[in-house]
């Protein structure tokens, strides 16, 4: 059993009580709400004749529905538009805090969270969306949960939660040029399983971690789930602090100082006792790409794609051919020879400005070799928030996607999921820098989906089909 880790010095901070099922009644300190999940919650607290316990401890905002190329109210999707107004109505009514178009603070839910400072080190965060694991990358423990979970959040701030085992993941050593955080969590997938992490929480350690920047860190909790795991985090350091300073809803002044020093004891230190620990060297990892249908089924850049009857287990073996029979690849096929429809570059997997600029640097060096938007491929870049637009534009980067021949969109959820107009059609082959491949993820049934990192997806619209970056120099 775990012991001494940030895991448990925060999941006994926020422990009310053991109920009798053997759950901890876990206090919630931070909650945000969007407007897909949150409806019906205020619903079932408005029939109980109930009020939000904390208002003040609830942000919300909207992502998921609305539409990237023209956000211009009301929507002209019905149901995206009667959500709109519900949410708009539930935070009027109940005194929660709505971070809508007009403040200029609108943005995907994970994204904003950390931009404004309201997700700090020590926390426990709940949303009612499955990639709530991104704050982890401030130390906090962060849970996705369910709309009848939001509802008790709003009644009780606590929710009823299974304690979880704790994995160490380590990755030393230093990454390769063209390596990401992206291909970081991808390639700990792929060798731990999407079911590897169930009843885990993942602390990401060593010396990859260490030097990362918090949107790369942001980007690896974020697929924690896609691992199965149901949180993921790594510990508080300057680089945390540095990125919290200053921001919106960050302690200032002598505040501040005290909140450092609580925030560095929450680290996991030497004494610290895990359920389990792997180790993965930094130097083999290339570039990622999934070929499959979940978001384990990946493979490196320069690698082949696996054949069916190289696998002993028949679960995996059949998930295998029936990833072949979706995505129409064959095996022994190389990345390189996939072609591809879309390129999407955005989600709160990868939609920060860190991201904006990786991609851009790719582009600029194809646009200096003379290489646009390939014929054929519809290229689409959307922030992940008003703020990170802002800045992007700021920096010129709009007008190095736009003069290559990308789309230059409103910050939304797009074409992660299929809530709004931006979806896949017929058999199209994306090229995105999302966070899940299922069948039908991006909207069409028969839509193919390759995941990978911003700059790869730059380097596959430029060329029309799945390149390693690391054959334009700037990446």
């Amino acid at each position: 059993m775990a012991k001494n880790t940030l895991y448990n010095k925060v999941w006994d901070a926020h422990s009310v009580a053991t109920l009798p099922t053997g759950q901890t009644q876990l206090f919630i300190g931070l909650h945000m709400v969007h407007e897909v999940t949150s409806p019906q919650a205020f619903d079932m607290v408005r029939e109980k004749g109930l009020k939000v316990m904390y208002p003040e401890r609830t942000f919300a905002t909207m992502d998921h529905i609305v539409p990237t190329r023209s956000q211009k109210r009301p929507f002209l999707d019905p149901q995206a538009e009667a959500m709109m107004q519900a949410i708009e109505r539930n935070t009027e009514e109940f005194g929660v805090t709505f971070l809508n178009f007009e403040t200029g603070k609108q943005g995907v839910v994970h994204i904003i969270g950390p931009e404004l400072g309201l997700t700090q080190p020590g926390m426990t965060i709940a949303c009612g969306d499955s990639h709530t694991s991104t704050h982890g990358a401030f130390g906090t423990l962060a849970f996705g949960i369910g709309t009848s979970q939001v509802r008790d959040v709003l009644a009780t701030q606590c929710l009823a939660m299974d304690p979880m085992k704790v994995r160490r993941i380590e990755v030393n050593g230093t990454l390769r040029p063209g390596v990401t955080p992206k291909d970081v969590i991808l390639y700990i997938i792929n060798r731990l399983g999407v079911k590897g992490g169930i009843g885990f929480a993942y602390e990401y350690a060593g010396d990859a971690f260490d030097s990362m920047t918090m949107e790369g860190r942001m980007t690896v909790c974020n697929m924690s789930i896609e691992g199965g795991a149901r949180a993921g985090y790594v510990n508080p350091d300057d680089t945390t602090f540095e990125y919290l300073k200053g921001r919106d809803h960050s302690p200032k002044g002598e505040e501040w100082d005290k909140a450092v020093e609580k925030w560095r004891s929450l680290a996991s230190g030497p004494e610290a006792e895990y359920d389990e620990v792997v180790r993965y060297n930094a130097e083999d990892i290339q570039p990622m790409v999934t070929w499959g249908i979940t978001p384990g089924q990946s493979i490196g850049i320069h690698q082949t794609l696996p054949r069916p009857e190289d696998y002993d287990d028949s679960g995996e073996r059949q998930s295998i051919e029936l990833a072949y029979k979706h995505m129409k690849l064959k095996p022994g096929q190389r990345p390189d020879e996939i072609k591809i429809d879309v390129a999407f570059i955005g989600s709160c997997t990868n939609g920060r400005i860190e991201d904006l600029r990786a991609a851009a640097a790719v582009v600029a060096q194809g646009i200096k070799a003379g290489k646009k938007v390939a014929p054929g491929v519809t290229a689409f870049v959307v922030p992940g928030s008003m703020q990170v637009r802002k800045q992007a534009m700021e920096e010129g980067l709009h007008t190095i996607f736009q003069d290559a021949g990308f789309e230059w969109r409103g910050a939304g959820c797009s074409m992660c999921l299929a809530m709004n107009p931006d979806q896949l059609k017929g058999d199209q082959i994306s090229a995105s820098s999302s966070n899940r491949n299922f069948i039908g993820r991006q909207g069409s049934p028969s839509g193919r989906t390759l995941l990978m990192s911003p700059a790869m997806v730059a380097a596959a619209a430029l060329t029309g089909k799945v390149t390693d970056v690391r054959q334009f120099p700037a990446a």
